[in-house]
C-alpha cells in the first residue's frame, strides 16, 4: 500500500495516477471525504487527517504503508520561525516512529541545505526532522517548478509579463510537476537504506525570456518580459496580503544571486524530459 499525501495537486495527483496505472495499492491521504472522493472513484482507500500537525490521525494513515509520498504544507506567507512547518514535521516524524512505513519519499526543494534565511528553509527543518525517522527517506528536491508560470498567463495574454527572477536573461534549472511526480513514483517502488538527496531539474535551463517566447508560441502574440524592481517587492507582496514577506523575497534573492542552486555533493541527479514550451502551451489551452 502507498500512502500519497497531496494527492489533490498536481505533483501528488501525478504520483497517485502512475501507481493506479501500475495496477498498485494507492491510500489517498486527504483533509475531508470531499476532497478524496474523485479518488475513491478510482479504487483508492481514503484515509482523512483534517490536520497536518495530527500525528496520532497520521500515523493511522501511514499503518502498513510500502511507501509514503510526503510533501510539505504550503504556506508562503508563515512566520520567520515557521512555526506551522515545525509542528508538522514533529507531527510527521512522530507518526513515521509509530506507524514504521517502509519508507518515506519527501517533497523538499533545491536550495534545502542553504542556511540563509529563506523561504525554502520550510523544507530544511522537515528534512531535519525525518533524518533521524527510523525508516528510509528519500528527499526529492526539485528545481523551480515551471508550473509556476501559470501566475503569468493572464498577464501573457495580454503581451507582458512581470519577473522576480531578474535578470530577464538569466537562465535557472527548472523542472514539471510530471517529471517530479514521476521521479517520486519510482522513487516509492526502489530500495534503499538510510537518507538519500536527490536532485532533479528539467532537460535545459530557461530564463524569463525563454518564459516569454515560450508563451507568445503558445498564445500567437508577442509577449515581453519585464523586471519588477527589486525595491517596489515588500510593497507589492503587503499589497496582496502577506504579512510576512521577507522568507519569500530573499529566496527570490537566492535565486537571482546564485546561492540557492543544487548542493551537488553527496546528492544524486536526475534529470526530466519535459520542456517547458509543452508545460506553458498545456497552460494556454487550460490543459
Amino acid at each position: 500500500m502507498f500512502v500519497i499525501t497531496g494527492i489533490t495537486g498536481k505533483v501528488g495527483g501525478r504520483v497517485g495516477d502512475i501507481l493506479l496505472e501500475a495496477g498498485l495499492p494507492v491510500r489517498a491521504l486527504v483533509r475531508s471525504a470531499e476532497k478524496g472522493a474523485s479518488w475513491k472513484s478510482r479504487g483508492c482507500e481514503i484515509a482523512i487527517v483534517p490536520d497536518a500537525a495530527d500525528a496520532q490521525s497520521l500515523a493511522q494513515a501511514f499503518a502498513g504503508a510500502t511507501g509514503v509520498f510526503l510533501m510539505n504544507p504550503p504556506n508562503y506567507d508563515s512566520e520567520r520561525n515557521f512555526p506551522d512547518i515545525v509542528s508538522s514535521a514533529k507531527a510527521a516524524a512522530e507518526a513515521i516512529a509509530n506507524a514504521k512505513p517502509q519508507k518515506i519519499v519527501f517533497l523538499s526543494t533545491i536550495g534545502a541545505h542553504v542556511r540563509e534565511f529563506n523561504l525554502l528553509n520550510r523544507s530544511t527543518l522537515f528534512e531535519h526532522m525525518l533524518a533521524n525517522a527510523g525508516v528510509p527517506v528519500a528527499c526529492l528536491r526539485p528545481a523551480w517548478f515551471m508550473e509556476n508560470a501559470a501566475w503569468d498567463l493572464a498577464a501573457a495574454r495580454s503581451g507582458r509579463i512581470e519577473s522576480y527572477l531578474q535578470p530577464l536573461d538569466r537562465k535557472i534549472d527548472m523542472v514539471s510537476t510530471k517529471d517530479i511526480g514521476r521521479a517520486a513514483a519510482d522513487l516509492l517502488r526502489e530500495e534503499w537504506s538510510g537518507v538519500r538527496i536527490i536532485e532533479l531539474s528539467g532537460p535545459q535551463k530557461y530564463s524569463p525570456r525563454d518564459e516569454a517566447a515560450a508563451f507568445a508560441a503558445a498564445l500567437g502574440r508577442d509577449v515581453k518580459a519585464v523586471e519588477v524592481p527589486r525595491a517596489e517587492w515588500e510593497q507589492r507582496f503587503r499589497r496582496e496580503g502577506m504579512q510576512h514577506p521577507e522568507a519569500r523575497i530573499r529566496m527570490l534573492d537566492g535565486f537571482n544571486e546564485g546561492w540557492i542552486n543544487f548542493q551537488c555533493d553527496g546528492a544524486e541527479r536526475r534529470t526530466g524530459t519535459v520542456e517547458l514550451a509543452e508545460v506553458l502551451s498545456e497552460l494556454a489551452a487550460g490543459a
